[in-house]
């Protein structure tokens, strides 16, 4: 926490799903907490767990000067974390049957 009580805050896109093809989840911007203290195991269950509520927040904003916004606004200390550039290799139909290609034929 710094001085002031508040727990500081991590602003970033989240990265695609592995299990899914689309982009759609990364379009929005995420608000996390960073966690105050660290989690320990119930001694009755065995569950991790821990004091620290702030750890369930997490909020979604449309831009990343909303999420900039709304954490100035209430006075949340943050970092922000700027998203990876995509990198797109260019695929053409035609590669698939190229002779000398590395990959041996499926089919």
């Amino acid at each position: 926490m710094s001085g002031n009580g508040i727990a500081r805050a991590r602003i970033f896109q989240p990265p695609k799903p592995a299990t899914q093809s689309g982009w759609a989840p990364t379009k929005h911007w995420v608000l996390e907490f960073e966690p105050a203290s660290a989690q320990h195991p119930d001694p009755l269950m065995g569950w991790i767990g821990g004091g620290d509520t702030l750890r369930q927040v997490r909020l979604s904003f449309p831009t990343r000067e909303a999420a900039i916004a709304y954490a100035e606004r209430h006075g949340i200390p943050y970092d922000i974390e700027l998203p990876h550039g995509r990198r797109l290799r260019p695929k053409s139909y035609a590669d698939n049957f190229r002779y000398g290609r590395p990959e041996a034929w499926s089919h």
